[in-house]
């Protein structure tokens, strides 16, 4: 295995872990915060917005092969 192969398999581990992380975090903000459903979602959808993006730019990125 070399480096440029372990980097890309890290990357996705990792970044995996970070995202469920993050969506953890921010289940523990809206639970602690007494969000109620619509708050939750809110959350959700504003805080995972740079997920989102990320992995828009990601399949970008590999469909324009740049």
């Amino acid at each position: 295995m070399n480096e440029a192969v372990f980097s890309q398999i890290a990357m996705l581990v990792l970044l995996t872990g970070l995202i469920v992380w993050m969506g953890i975090i921010v289940w523990d903000l809206a639970k602690k915060s007494k969000a109620g459903k619509f708050g939750t979602l809110a959350l959700f959808t504003v805080l995972g917005a740079g997920v989102v993006g990320f992995l828009v730019k990601t399949v970008m990125v590999e469909i324009l092969n740049l």
